[in-house]
């Protein structure tokens, strides 16, 4: 019954409150990504998928993203699996995995730091 004012409020968290009357082709691609993050945890998932969300950014914005992305994450109490080939990104995280040869491995903290 309240799913728009979930909405308008998840948008008003990521930064776009004043862009709820804009089709995607107007929004920028890191508009774009916090549109998607508002998406994800507007309806209190408790687990949350994200797949290469800095992929198409440019580092700046790549950057406020991710920030958004773990300060939400954090607020929600949600479980987040993160695809990334950024070392960078994978070092913020509590735990990494690689995937080598079919199988999921556990990467200690110098593998991550390479």
């Amino acid at each position: 019954a309240d799913a728009e004012a979930r909405a308008r409020s998840w948008l008003s968290r990521v930064g776009l409150g004043e862009r709820l009357d804009h089709l995607p082709k107007q929004l920028s691609g890191g508009e774009q990504q916090r549109v998607a993050l508002a998406r994800a945890f507007v309806t209190g998932a408790e687990l949350v998928f994200a797949d290469e969300p800095t992929g198409n950014l440019d580092p700046t914005t790549g950057e406020r993203i991710i920030d958004t992305l773990f300060e939400l994450n954090h607020e929600a109490g949600t479980t987040l699996v993160l695809v990334t080939h950024d070392h960078a990104l994978a070092r913020r995280c509590d735990r990494c995995l690689r995937l080598a040869d079919g199988q999921l491995v556990e990467m200690t903290r110098e593998e991550v730091g390479a």
